[in-house]
């Protein structure tokens, strides 16, 4: 299955501190924890489950000692090593040395743009080049831009659909009138996109859409230039500027987990230069645009996005669907099944 084999982000960086957190990834539950070191601090992502009788080990604590920081499960205290998830210690016979297969599950996990990213399989050879980091997102790393951090937003829709959405330009003066588009202004232009070749992702360049408030502190309207990068099935950012010299620029990243066929958790992080408003403000901009999507997105029917043309129900495109359509084509040379049909 691809999808296991792609990072995925499960929730933010500042969620998992001094105690173990539980979620899961593609029903895969998981225990989450902070190993604190001279060198800094490292999370870790392992099965939910205790080798031993099956208890949750996010219901343990975090130890720390002269031996490193241990998992510690919280039914019969067994110890787990933050290296390899292997048993260090057991209370109830202490002097045993445990065996190497007295070990939890290991998962890879990284920390990336606010977020913890966790894949359960190892990528095939195929996927490696691709597919060997999570997606990139250049502003988050670069100190000129300002990074905010929105959601988590959970939704009753797939993944793609929300991508889709995300790609979409000619919506925005229908449900997001008066915010980031208007009626009598709802033309806009696709632009070039370069689907790429094999298994990378989309990018599109010079999109343009008129827009009446564009960023969250302004009040006048304008044409707005967009460049969209699609680096993977679950994921987009895009990069818009004013093109007659506004000194604002923004860039927005989706990052989105897939929690089902039919259901999702996104995030967006929100890079700005330039922009005076503070970051409670760019959070409530987005969760108000972001309040307008709902219930239009999860009104659409299927829930998965149909990408191939054996599809139980099809849709028909218009001349401004030709990016959907090309983030269509990408899932399907990826061979994406969840949340698609």
């Amino acid at each position: 299955m691809i999808e296991q084999q792609l990072w995925h982000p499960v929730t933010a960086s500042h969620q998992v501190r001094h105690e173990p957190v539980a979620c899961s990834l593609l029903g895969q539950p998981l225990v989450l924890w902070r190993e604190h070191t001279h060198d800094g601090a490292r999370v870790h992502a392992w099965a939910d489950r205790c080798p031993h009788r099956g208890a949750r080990l996010s219901l343990g604590r975090v130890l720390i000692g002269v031996h490193g920081a241990r998992l510690e499960c919280p039914y019969h205290g067994w110890q787990f090593g933050a290296g390899d998830g292997r048993c260090q210690h057991i209370p109830a016979a202490p002097d045993f040395v445990p065996p190497p297969a007295h070990r939890t599950t290991v998962f890879e996990a990284r920390e990336q743009h606010g977020l913890i990213w966790v894949r359960l399989q190892a990528p095939s050879h195929a996927l490696s080049a691709e597919f060997a980091d999570p997606p990139a997102f250049a502003q988050s790393e670069d100190t000129t831009w300002r990074t905010v951090l929105c959601g988590p937003y959970e939704l009753n829709t797939s993944a793609p659909r929300l991508v889709e959405n995300f790609l979409d330009l000619s919506h925005f003066g229908f449900v997001h009138e008066g915010w980031l588009g208007e009626r009598s202004h709802a033309q806009v232009q696709t632009g070039a996109v370069d689907e790429g070749t094999g298994l990378a992702g989309l990018v599109v360049r010079e999109a343009r859409a008129w827009q009446p408030r564009a960023y969250a502190g302004v009040e006048e309207g304008a044409w707005i230039a967009y460049r969209y990068d699609v680096p993977h099935p679950f994921a987009a950012i895009l990069r818009k500027d004013a093109t007659h010299g506004d000194p604002v620029s923004n860039a927005i990243a989706l990052f989105i987990r897939p929690d089902g066929h039919e259901l999702c958790t996104a995030w967006f992080a929100m890079a700005t230069q330039g922009d005076p408003v503070t970051d409670q403000e760019l959070i409530e901009f987005q969760d108000a645009v972001f309040a307008q999507d709902r219930p239009v997105v999860e009104s659409q029917l299927p829930r998965a996005l149909p990408v191939g043309r054996t599809a139980p129900i099809t849709e028909v495109h218009g001349p401004a669907d030709r990016v959907s359509s090309a983030y269509r084509r990408y899932l399907n040379r990826l061979g994406i099944a969840l949340g698609t049909c």
